[in-house]
Order: structure tokens, then sequence, then C-alpha cells
């Protein structure tokens, strides 16, 4: 019992400082790229909305559910079905914050492959709908809600504003959110290096695709989030996973749930929610077996070692940045924040003093 304590507190302290400078990056990029500005830009057709949609969905750090609403949001005002599931597929399955704790457990390979992989899976099933025909808009125009967004130039212009919703979003609403599942994931990972030897079930999953599918199958039924899956994947790579097999579970853990299903058919019907679980199949597979490939090039790859190596090297600043982010996952759960306070809209009484006219503009 001793042992698993040990490593899971190891496991915490090694994504920390990562975990920490995620967060506070992900509070940034709520603010100077609200979702609101997110949806103005994805509409229309052709490859570059499909491209743009999935290139703006891999920083943000929506998980699987929050980023429903923002893709039907998308959809009511105007973006094509082919952006939308771009969208769809390659948010939730990376943000800046799950790529500094990948960083921090899987090492920068995997740090630069997955969001790679996310972003090339967002454009092959936004193609894909276009492909089938599936992309024309079939709603009638007066569906299409348009939304003011956010003032960000005005904004900028009051820094402690700035500053308090990069904090509320950065270090309350998005631990909030990920916590249950994140601290779930690091007790998986510290149970699997601790009571299981390491290469267990290199046999089942130690590389091809039969362990690609059976860790993809496994991620499949499980709820979690970008973040929160990376320390489960670093535990299947101690148990003897090869990394593609490792990639298969972070591919599809995140981009699928029971929610994502139901809403997918329901706004955008059962041909698309096809292609939309086809594209995640294929991507796991194919990016799987393309990283067990590459890998070699970049010599072993054993993440968990790290985390026994730590037992020596741990240092006092490691104990610190640990029982920081305990603190945050604390303060998160004390401040109430309400849903929309993160991108409110700045007081009328704060346009006054804008040196720009950008209020006055319309999306």
């Amino acid at each position: 019992m001793g042992k698993f304590v040990l490593d899971t507190w190891h496991i915490f302290e090694q994504m920390a400082p990562y975990l920490l400078f995620g967060f506070l990056a992900a509070g940034v990029l709520s603010v100077v790229i609200p979702t609101d500005w997110v949806k103005r830009h994805l509409g229309g057709s052709g490859f570059l909305p499909v491209l743009k949609a999935s290139f703006f969905g891999i920083p943000l750090p929506l998980c699987s559910c929050s980023v429903l609403p923002v893709t039907i949001g998308m959809y009511r005002q105007g973006a094509s079905k082919a952006s939308c599931v771009s969208f769809l597929l390659s948010t939730p399955q990376t943000g800046i914050d799950s790529v500094a704790v990948t960083y921090a457990l899987l090492g920068p390979v995997f740090a630069v492959f997955r969001p790679l992989a996310a972003l090339l899976t967002g454009v092959f099933g936004g193609l894909f709908v276009k492909c089938c025909g599936l992309s024309e808009q079939v709603r009638p125009e007066e569906d299409i809600v348009e939304s003011k967004g956010l003032n960000v130039c005005c904004t900028r212009n009051h820094l402690p504003d700035f500053l308090r919703r990069i904090f509320k979003f950065g270090f309350v609403s998005l631990p909030k959110d990920i916590v249950p599942a994140l601290l779930l994931g690091i007790l998986i990972a510290g149970g699997m290096s601790a009571f299981l030897p390491p290469d267990y079930l290199v046999a089942y999953i130690g590389g091809g695709i039969v362990s690609i599918f059976l860790l993809m199958a496994a991620g499949v039924p499980v709820y979690v989030c970008a973040t929160a899956s990376v320390p489960i994947a670093a535990g299947f790579i101690h148990m003897g996973a090869s990394p593609g097999a490792a990639l298969a579970f972070l591919i599809s853990g995140p981009a699928t749930n029971v929610a994502a299903f139901s809403a997918v058919f329901k706004v955008f019907g059962k041909r698309v929610m096809f292609v939309y679980l086809t594209t995640i199949v294929f991507s796991a597979v194919g990016f799987g077996l393309l990283l067990d490939w590459l890998m070699p090039v970049f010599g072993d790859f054993s993440p968990m070692s790290s985390v026994q190596t730590v037992h020596e090297e741990s240092r006092w600043f490691s104990h610190f940045w640990a029982v920081l982010l305990s603190a945050v996952f604390v303060l998160s759960y004390m401040i109430k924040v309400k849903h929309n306070d993160i991108h409110e809209k700045p007081p009328e009484n704060q346009n006054d003093d804008c040196s720009c006219d950008c209020h006055s503009e319309k999306p």
C-alpha cells in the first residue's frame, strides 16, 4: 500500500508544474480566443473552414461534453456540418493543458504527435462529410442565430478584468471540470505502477493492430477527458502497451461518449454520426500504427520508468508544485463561478473608454 501511495504522489508531482502552466495558458486562450469568436470564423464552405475548425479546436480546453454546446452553437450560426464535425473530432482529443501533461508523462514525441493526430483527424472527418455530400445546410435560415460575442479589444484595455477572467477560467472553472476524472486517472496509473509488474500485458497489447483495437475498444465506453487520459495511457505503457496502442486509447477515450453520440445523431443525422465514428476508428488505427513505426527512430520509450527514478531525484520544488496544484484543486471547489462569467461582456460603461470601434461591429 505504501508503494501505491508513493507512486501515485510522484506521478502527481511530475504532472503538477506542467498542468499549472496548462491551466494558465488555457485561461489566456479563453479570453484571447473566446468561443463566440471561434463560432463566427468557421462558417462557409470549402476546405479552409474545415482546416480552421480543426486547428482552432486543438488548443481549446474543451472535453467531449463541453464541446457539444459550442459545436451546436457554431452550427446554428451558419457553420457547415463539415466544419462542425471537424471541430467536434479534434477539440476533445487535446488541449493546451493536456499537451503539457502529455509532455510530462509521455515525453516530447508524444506531446507533438498527439495534437498533430487530433488535427488531421478533424480534417479527415470534415472532408469525409463533404465527400459524402452531407455538408449542405438543411435547416431554415431563420434557425441561424447570430451572437455578438466578446468585446475582446475593449476587454484588453481593462487589465484587472482581463486577469480576473483568466484566473477564473484557468484556475477555477477548468480544474473544477477535470479534477474528478484527473484524480481517478492518477490513482489508476499509480495502481498500475505499484501492483502490476512492467510488461505484464505485453503479449496482448505490445504492438500490432490487435493491441491497437484492444485499447481503442477500452477507450470507447470510458468517459475520460484529454488530460485525465494521459496517466492511464502511461499506465498501459507500463504494462507493456506499445506507444501506438496507447495513442489509440488517447484518441478514442476523449472523443467518444454517449452524450457525443446522441448529440451528433440528433443534430446532424445518422449518416454524419456514422462518418464521425468511422473517422475515430480509422484515425486511432492509422495513427497508432504510424507511431509504432516511427517510435524506434526516437529510441526507447518507457515513461513509467521516469516515475521510478523520481524517488531518488525528487527535490523540494517538486513537492512545492504538487502542493500548489492541490491548493488550486481545493480552491476551484470553494469558489463559485457563474456559467457565463468567463466570457461575459464588459459593462456598458466600459465601452466609452475603448479606443477601438470593435463594439460597434457585428459578427
